[in-house]
């Protein structure tokens, strides 16, 4: 059984360190771009939370300003870190990158089946709505590497933690860590899959509750006078959400003279929800008609999407208090025993 185990865990090893070996500098470039974007996203994430403390702390006036401003610590320093980073890897500098995704992007580049499988094409699909079309080829090629990589290594590593235990006489925590181990490193390299999934979800549901605001919006100013082009900026920077931001870079598009056509299609892929199909659609089919017919369109647009939000609100409800009758019904099981328990004593002291 041991010698099975060693055989394996060799075979293992042996597997991951060939693939090492045969890392290219167009590997360390796409795990150094994909770096430098985490980094990016995660000093801006850092610079909007600090934003959003300051204007909380403009409220407040005399000694409750004073206190927050000497409690509140800002993220400077950790944004300063993460810049230095991302422009450390941009001049070429690789020390920050970790080894142990690499072998993933060696499989990816040398099997065609794997960089161009199923797999590969449903997390480029979730990646396009998260982080654009600039950088969902790289992100992707830097999650997959990581549930190709992690299980050798981490697989190889926890069966020879178990064969140790083994060798040392402790066959049950040996086993233990064997078994436990093997499934527990498969479970977190599936849940990183299952994050990225999450998010596109919890993406979605976000754009949806958004949007009775942006379109009921668009439909004031555009039925005030507004021209089209310029009530979908008014809207897009009127606030810093997610459906806001995609808004954004719609406009952005529209004024680099990208046409409509592919500025709103690009913002149809980007959100993925069927309200934001529809608006886009319902803009694109009637740039010639004028305000008065898009205006009557985005205000009934505006209706069904407040009747839908009351429906949504009303079933999320519903799903809460399902949720809620396990723990009451388990607190209503608990004070029936501390009554009854006593009650119980009592009469058996009779």
């Amino acid at each position: 059984m041991l010698i099975i185990i060693m055989v394996f865990v060799t075979a293992l090893m042996t597997v991951w360190l060939i693939l090492l070996g045969r890392v290219t500098r167009e590997d360390w470039v796409s795990a150094a771009y994909s770096k430098v974007f985490d980094n990016m996203a995660a000093a801006d994430k850092l610079r909007f939370k600090d934003k959003v403390k300051r204007e909380k702390q403009m409220r407040y006036r005399g000694a409750a300003a004073i206190g927050m401003r000497l409690f509140s610590n800002d993220s400077s320093k950790e944004i300063k870190k993460l810049v230095s980073e991302g422009q450390r890897l941009q001049e070429g500098d690789l020390s920050s990158l970790s080894v142990f995704s690499m072998p993933g992007y060696v499989l990816q580049r040398e099997f065609e089946a794997i960089g161009k499988g199923s797999i590969n094409k449903a997390i480029i699909t979730k990646s396009y709505e998260l982080y654009g079309k600039k950088h969902a080829t790289n992100k992707t090629k830097q999650l997959l590497a990581r549930l190709l990589s992690y299980p050798l290594i981490g697989i190889a590593i926890t069966l020879t933690l178990g064969v140790l235990l083994l060798g040392l006489g402790s066959a049950t925590a040996g086993m233990a860590i064997i078994g436990i181990g093997s499934i527990l490193i498969l479970v977190l390299v599936y849940a990183m899959y299952d994050e990225l999934c999450d998010k596109v979800k919890k993406r979605r549901v976000a754009i949806s509750k958004q949007f009775p605001n942006v379109v009921s919006k668009l439909a004031l100013l555009v039925t005030s006078g507004m021209i089209m082009d310029r009530a979908w900026k008014e809207t897009a920077y009127s606030q810093e959400s997610d459906l806001y931001q995609e808004m954004r870079k719609t406009a952005e598009e529209l004024d680099n003279l990208v046409s409509p056509e592919v500025a709103y299609g690009n913002f149809i892929n980007r959100c993925n929800t069927k309200e934001t199909a529809k608006l886009a659609s319902a803009i694109m089919q009637n740039m010639s008609k004028g305000n008065a017919e898009i205006g009557r369109l985005l205000k009934n647009m505006a209706r069904e999407a407040w009747q839908e939000r009351r429906r949504t609100a009303k079933r999320d409800a519903e799903k809460a208090n399902s949720k809620l009758m396990i723990p009451t019904m388990l607190l209503f099981i608990a004070i029936l025993i501390m009554l009854m328990v006593p009650v119980a004593m009592n009469f058996s002291g009779i």
